[in-house]
């Protein structure tokens, strides 16, 4: 079986994520293609600001070239489950949102059959080679794609999201572990962790 050339600018992304798969390479490509449309270089502190529309492996490789992280509070999780991507500079204003065209996986009934044996640990060596061969196929694919043909660009329709907020903790009245302020809720009268506030929905 034919292996998939890992290219040497995509070795790093590999390494910080863990494997190589089709949904690290389609957030390498929007990396890429962030950087190209808004002449990018990698964040220091806060100066990029990205949006992603998945939790799905692609997100790694946003942060690891962009630098947008969780902990500097310029990576933001929108679960709209879409291989999406918006990137904001805060310096310019210019943003993009790019929006992957096609299929992370298989998309035909046997393809995803064959998938769902993989995961489920039911499939046979001659479907593990011929599964690890699409995948393969699939890599080469995008990474030799033009731009147009893996993603719409598009513009964000919500404006760039503010930049991350210190706020006072306070103690949780239930549980003692302290919480930051904004996250407390009041039941009964006393300041509650969300862990510890009973869940008030009527289906909503």
């Amino acid at each position: 079986m034919e292996q998939f050339e890992i290219p040497a600018e995509l070795k790093e992304v590999v390494r910080f994520h863990g494997h190589v798969c089709p949904g690290l390479i389609i957030g390498y490509r929007a990396a890429m293609l962030a950087t190209k449309v808004l002449d990018l270089h990698r964040d220091q502190d806060e100066e990029l600001v990205a949006v992603v529309e998945n939790d799905a492996c692609g997100v790694d490789a946003i942060q690891w070239m962009l630098g947008c992280t969780i902990g500097k509070g310029n990576l933001i999780f929108r679960d709209q489950g879409k291989h999406a991507f918006a990137i904001f500079r805060r310096d310019t204003g210019k943003a993009v949102r790019m929006v992957f065209k096609g299929q992370a996986g298989a998309s035909s009934p046997e393809g995803i059959l064959l998938r769902k044996k993989i995961m489920g640990g039911s499939a046979t060596p001659e479907e593990k080679t011929m599964f690890e061969a699409q995948k393969n196929q699939r890599m080469r694919q995008m990474m030799e794609a033009k731009d147009e043909e893996l993603f719409e660009c598009k513009q964000p329709t919500f404006s760039i999201p503010e930049r991350a907020r210190i706020f006072d903790s306070v103690a949780c009245e239930v549980c003692g572990e302290v919480t930051m302020e904004p996250r407390l809720r009041l039941v009964d009268g006393k300041k509650v962790c969300i862990a510890c506030a009973e869940p008030y929905h009527r289906g909503w």
